[in-house]
């Protein structure tokens, strides 16, 4: 199994991406992420399939929830291609080819907005451990 987007090997074969997201978003929420969003961008981009965005209250919490989600998923064999921000802990972005997980500082995820920014793609709502399914997007 390849990636679409640069034709190297996928991160883990045959991996059930939902399955996976649901263990991010689990990990994450273990380490109190906040404001927790999937974006469903198939369709949209050949980027990725998905994109996780949740904050942290500070740049050592950022960086902590970043190195907590690659030490969780590394077990299972599931290991990021590509990693930006960790030594900053302002905005880590984990690129696991068929999602990418950011997380932001607040301050930097307000500046950024990248809800908005991809205000076409779905939502998967219910981003809370045991539930991953699709959901509206709440706009305010």
């Amino acid at each position: 199994m390849t990636s679409r987007r640069s034709g190297r090997p996928a991160v883990r074969p045959g991996a059930d991406a939902l399955a996976a997201l649901r263990l991010v978003t689990e990990t994450l929420a273990d380490r109190k992420a906040i404001d927790p969003l999937v974006l469903d961008l198939r369709g949209l981009t050949g980027a990725a399939d998905y994109f996780v965005i949740v904050s942290g209250t500070s740049d050592a919490h950022v960086r902590g929830m970043a190195e907590h989600l690659m030490t969780a998923l590394a077990p299972r064999g599931i290991a990021p291609h590509h990693v930006e921000g960790l030594g900053q802990g302002r905005w880590v972005l984990l690129d696991y080819v068929d999602f990418v997980v950011h997380v932001f500082h607040p301050e930097l995820r307000e500046f950024y907005q990248l809800e908005r920014l991809w205000s076409d793609a779905p939502v998967l709502g219910a981003v809370t451990p045991g539930g991953l399914g699709r959901g509206g997007r709440s706009k305010g």
